[in-house]
């Protein structure tokens, strides 16, 4: 598969995918966009791979979209093309666990890719931000939303109105990111934990993934009904037997992902 925007690369049972436009900071622009949601299909289809790691450069993740693409679109250029839609969510559908590592600028569109992922591991370098204020708009590819349910609306409304951005320590202290760790050891952290993730069982993985994405999308009642269903449905899964049963016995399970 040939790849101009992107780089990717297998370790095990984890696909580790970099955004690769460095010169024009990784600027999210439609070709990048229409090959992460190619690479992203297959990568779903593909059963050796039970977990992802998304990053970027060292020094940024994507510094947003690509302002000079689109900055002499009209409305109607944007409103038919359905701009930043087609493509663009198709990270936020990814059944497999997503984690975005990030060092550097995530800004604008880079913020909201790496708020589509699961869990957003930050080296100390990391800035976050919806800067689209200064230049007379606003998100558009999901920040005001996904934000407003990380970090809640006080902190929200701060980003967004004011443009500025939030360092790595205070992205932490208001559960933006999940884990702080040093620029060095970030790609090895992510990978570490993408290892353990694919380490479970492939089927239930997704499964406690489409459960907690549901507290976010239905009423507590609706989200519980959902999480009970999706824990009976494990009951007919040879890993759940696996488990238990290695569980009962004091081994290691071996998963076999059916």
């Amino acid at each position: 598969m040939k790849l101009d925007y992107l780089q990717l690369e297998q370790f095990g049972a984890v696909a580790l995918l970099r955004l690769s436009r460095p010169e024009a900071l990784n600027a999210l622009c439609v070709e990048l966009m229409e090959e992460l949601a190619g690479v992203l299909e297959r990568l779903e289809q593909d059963r050796s791979v039970r977990a992802l790691v998304l990053t970027g450069g060292d020094t940024v993740f994507a510094a947003g979209a690509d302002i000079k693409a689109m900055r002499d679109r009209s409305y109607m250029d944007v409103y038919t093309s359905d701009f930043v839609t087609v493509n663009w969510e198709r990270l936020a559908s990814f059944r497999k666990p997503s984690i975005a590592a990030v060092a550097g600028y995530a800004l604008g569109g880079g913020c909201e890719l790496a708020l589509m992922c699961d869990m957003i591991i930050a080296g100390e370098s990391a800035r976050f931000g919806q800067p689209e204020i200064k230049i007379g708009t606003i998100p558009g590819a999901g920040g005001s939303q996904r934000l407003a349910r990380s970090i809640g609306k006080a902190k929200t409304m701060d980003l967004v109105l004011t443009g500025r951005t939030m360092d790595a320590e205070e992205a932490e202290r208001c559960g933006l990111v999940s884990r702080r760790v040093s620029d060095a050891t970030l790609l090895d952290e992510a990978l570490q934990a993408a290892s353990r993730i694919a380490g479970y069982s492939g089927p239930v993985t997704m499964m406690a993934k489409e459960a907690v994405n549901h507290a976010f999308e239905t009423s507590l009642s609706e989200g519980v009904r959902v999480e009970r269903r999706l824990f009976h449905s494990t009951f007919a899964i040879d890993d759940q037997k696996e488990g238990m049963a290695a569980f009962a016995e004091k081994r290691a399970p071996q998963f076999m992902h059916r």
